[in-house]
């Protein structure tokens, strides 16, 4: 849990260039590289490998990353997917014969290929200005010469270890330990950490190219490591990963666009809570505070939507290459309306059967003068990953196969080569006639992930409030107790004014009040192009989530 410091949330205003991020080193990367000329792209790729060193607890060059970028010159916004598939030995039946029902939670069988990298070096060649040595010497001399050892860092390096060597086993703990407690003590704050490993990969990516990761001597490595480690992952899996650009998933609030990744991205179960919650008369004018919304029945209606929102994703959410999801019906207002009806404005519902999904995961977001925009979201998933660590590369793998389900016939089981659901969602706000982006947002959070979005988006629109307001403003969010089941579990941080959760639990909803600002209720930053941003004479607004350890960086 981080609690906010005992001073106000800073807004930063540039008129140049910005960037938000969960760490403040990251965002101090990525805005070194704007001012050395480089794209809104090119800022993103530094901050994310940035983050790849300072907050390996969330995110990593082993994981999976969605991508929104705002083309200025072309007026024209691009979706990025940069998510990794299942190898091709993949066999469900396989797994069933031996007893599964499902995946489990970490280990080499959660693993499928990582995508960021080869994300990465596909939206630089589209769009990067400066060169790969240029864009990632931040993260490398971070990963190289080290940075001072932070509270939740620390913590979930703790965490984490006990777990890899009950769920994985002790080989594996041995070379997580290698790379994160080199010491064999938990690291004290403010301590010194390297990665020379990490620091050695990023080298290589810099000057051998992003593809080096999957086409040549460093995808060899992996390839022999991972099949080391248990994981069917080969050679010929990572050389055939490609990125997948097409167009964004858009819906309307309250005439905002918002737009979004499209499935396998959770951004659909976000446009349908909103679309949900456009069915209902907003909060009263001035219902919207610091202290967040102060209306118990708008709250209602948003868990009541959520509740709605994930069954849907749970029966119907997989990789549309596989089973395409039915976008067009789980946006359309008569759609929302049925689901409204169903809504009791006065009671909580009993809760649909779904899958727990949990965090771990970074956003950022990057703009630059010439009005370039990213809004990017990478993530390892919960917390490690997978808990499967090559010390020699510094790469650790995410466990976004864990989600994979193994019941035949269904959307989202596992196939050879299927990319998994994913709860990783940025979005992008536009104004009603107006072409360029208004807000660039989006969350960690795992299940929260669309929830979070919801609320900051309703703060922004139905409370007006600014980006300050609407990112640190208290949260709640729903999901099931363990594994699987009825999303009935309401967390809502204590700052809701008095009696307020009171309130909600008088109507049924079963409510655990968490710190303040909790980590577990997301790290949400966004950047505001105020008046159009620099592009058209106005400037920039940006924000970070005061549960995290970022500062937004502007000029």
């Amino acid at each position: 849990m981080t609690e906010a410091p005992p001073v106000p949330v800073p807004l930063a205003l540039g008129t140049r260039g910005a960037v938000v991020a969960p760490h403040h080193l990251a965002s101090t990367a990525g805005l070194g590289v704007l001012r050395a000329g480089g794209s809104a792209v090119d800022a993103a790729i530094a901050t994310n490998a940035a983050l790849a060193a300072v907050m390996p607890n969330n995110c990593g060059i082993g994981g999976d990353a969605f991508w929104l970028i705002w083309d200025a010159r072309e007026s024209r916004l691009h979706a990025l997917n940069g998510s990794g598939r299942a190898p091709a030995a993949a066999d469900p039946a396989l797994l069933r014969s031996q007893g599964m029902d499902g995946l489990p939670m970490r280990g080499p069988l959660t693993i499928t290929v990582p995508g960021a990298v080869r994300s990465w070096g596909d939206a630089h060649a589209r769009y990067g200005r400066l060169s790969r040595q240029e864009i990632l010497a931040p993260a490398l001399d971070l990963a190289r010469n080290g940075f001072a050892a932070w509270d939740d860092l620390i913590a979930g390096v703790e965490r984490t270890a006990e777990i890899v060597e009950r769920e994985v086993g002790h080989e594996a703990a041995l070379r997580f330990g290698t790379m994160f407690r080199p010491h064999g003590r938990p690291w004290r704050r403010g301590e010194r950490i390297q990665f020379p490993g990490l620091a050695m990969t990023l080298e290589r990516l810099a000057y051998a190219g992003f593809d080096e990761y999957y086409d040549g001597d460093l995808g060899e490595r992996q390839a022999r490591f991972l099949s080391e480690a248990g994981s069917s992952i080969t050679s010929d899996d990572l050389r055939a990963h490609t990125s997948t650009w097409g167009g964004a998933l858009a819906g309307r609030y309250r005439g905002v666009t918002v737009a979004t990744h499209p499935p396998n991205s959770s951004g659909v179960v976000a446009l349908e809570i909103l679309g949900l919650l456009g069915q209902f008369e907003p909060p009263r004018q001035g219902s919207f505070a610091s202290a967040g919304v102060d209306e118990a029945r708008w709250v209602h209606l948003g868990i009541e939507a959520s509740k709605l929102a994930l069954a849907d994703r749970n029966d119907l959410l997989a990789d549309p290459e596989f089973a395409p999801p039915p976008v067009e019906l789980l946006l359309s207002d008569a759609y929302h309306a049925e689901l409204a009806a169903r809504i009791d404005p006065a009671r909580a519902s009993a809760g649909q059967l779904v899958e727990r999904l949990p965090g771990g995961t970074i956003y950022l977001a990057t703009a630059d003068g010439d009005g370039n925009a990213v809004s990017l979201i990478e993530s390892n998933w919960n917390g490690f990953g997978s808990g499967v660590v090559d010390p020699v590369t510094g790469i650790h793998y995410q466990n976004r196969g864990r989600s994979f389900r193994l019941e035949p016939g269904h959307p989202n089981v596992l196939e050879p080569g299927k990319r998994p659901l994913h709860t990783l969602l940025p979005w992008m706000l536009f104004r009603p006639g107006v072409t360029e982006p208004w807000i660039m947002g989006g969350s960690m959070g795992g299940d929260a992930q669309p929830q979070i979005a919801a609320q900051v988006i309703s703060a922004l629109v139905d409370g007006h409030v600014d980006i300050r307001a609407a990112v640190s403003a208290p949260r709640w969010y729903v999901e099931p107790e363990g594994h699987f089941g009825p999303a009935l579990d309401v967390y809502a941080e204590s700052r809701f004014r008095a009696g307020l959760l009171d309130e909600l639990e008088g109507i049924g909803h079963p409510v655990s009040r968490t710190g303040a600002f909790d980590s577990n209720l997301g790290h949400c930053h966004a950047i505001e192009l105020v008046d159009g941003g620099p592009a058209w004479g106005g400037s920039l607004a940006a924000a970070t989530d005061p549960r995290s350890a970022g500062l937004p960086a502007v000029w």
